[in-house]
């Protein structure tokens, strides 16, 4: 039988921090928060302030009100970083829908002579993954309350939509690997990535896969502050625009960091005079006492030029 813990109130749950050592500037209002903010949640904001993660006691001076603050910064840096997402996701559909449309007609989705062939095996079934992303298109397509998707079933049914209408309810997840399945020889593949601001396929397929894992942290409202990354971009030095001029340690690229830095180029490339960047430093200076290298921020990083 497995040996639960009793359910605390939050009563219970501000003794026990104040047990461990937690100070509260203004404990009257804690009972608020941890109403309106679960324990658990916050956790994760206060899990290096421990000075023995066992005993779980706190480090000298260790305040609830800095957690609240390293909690409403990473909440704000999420919707700034989702204001960067929507843009580029925005660019990279509208490209793969103009260029690959005005070459293959509005079909190409299907075109299994532009896509790769190797066959691989998702969830026990063996498909190129074109056509598992195929799949999850037209599922996508199918749960669409869009009113151009309703007017295309009611109009045309059982018939294959135009990559502009089909695409238009896909998700960045699904654009990525529609992307990434092109075959490598393809121009129009290349030409995507060289209206993104990259030179090669490989970088924007790269950077797409990092950015949707970013992105569905930022839907499930969870928590960037000091998280490693499972996945990080290509470590590019010589992109088209302004990027870094030398290379990232190993720690550094597998923070929020160097995405962060890859929004922030890209939005430079598809979206002129975007305010993303204004806003994460005026969100960095809100919270002058939150330390950005938590994130990856490298000692030097507003003197690197993509950020300069």
């Amino acid at each position: 039988m497995a040996n639960n813990k009793p359910a605390f109130s939050i009563t219970d749950q501000i003794d026990l921090l104040k047990q461990r050592g937690m100070l509260f500037r203004d404990e009257s209002t804690a009972h608020h928060f941890f109403a309106n903010i679960s324990y658990y949640r916050l956790k994760g904001y206060w899990w290096d302030m421990q000075d023995d993660l066992h005993t779980h006691i706190f480090k000298t001076n260790t305040y609830f009100e800095d957690i609240l603050d390293r909690y409403n910064f990473d909440r704000r840096l999420r919707l700034i970083l989702f204001d960067a997402i929507e843009r580029i996701e925005i660019a990279l559909r509208t490209k793969m829908i103009y260029i690959l449309s005005m070459n293959f007609g509005g079909l190409w989705y299907l075109d299994t002579s532009i896509f790769q062939t190797t066959v691989l095996e998702i969830n026990g079934v063996s498909k190129t993954l074109h056509m598992h992303t195929v799949n999850e298109l037209k599922k996508e397509f199918n749960r669409s309350q869009e009113i151009f998707i309703k007017d295309q079933k009611t109009r045309f049914p059982g018939q294959d939509a135009d990559a502009w209408k089909i695409l238009e309810v896909a998700s960045l997840g699904t654009l990525s690997k529609l992307y990434k399945s092109l075959s490598h020889q393809l121009p129009e593949k290349a030409k995507i990535a060289n209206g993104m601001g990259l030179n090669l396929h490989n970088e924007l397929s790269s950077w797409l896969e990092g950015i949707t894992y970013l992105r569905n942290i930022i839907a499930h409202h969870s928590r960037l502050w000091s998280r490693s990354m499972v996945k990080t971009p290509l470590r590019l030095n010589n992109p088209s625009g302004i990027w870094f001029t030398s290379n990232l340690m190993a720690v550094q690229i597998k923070k929020p960091f160097l995405l962060i830095s890859c929004l922030v180029y890209l939005c430079n490339e598809v979206t002129p005079g975007h305010q993303i960047k204004n806003k994460i430093l005026s969100l960095f200076a809100d919270f002058p006492n939150v330390q950005i290298y938590k994130l990856g921020f490298i000692n030097n990083w507003k003197n690197t030029p993509v950020w300069s």
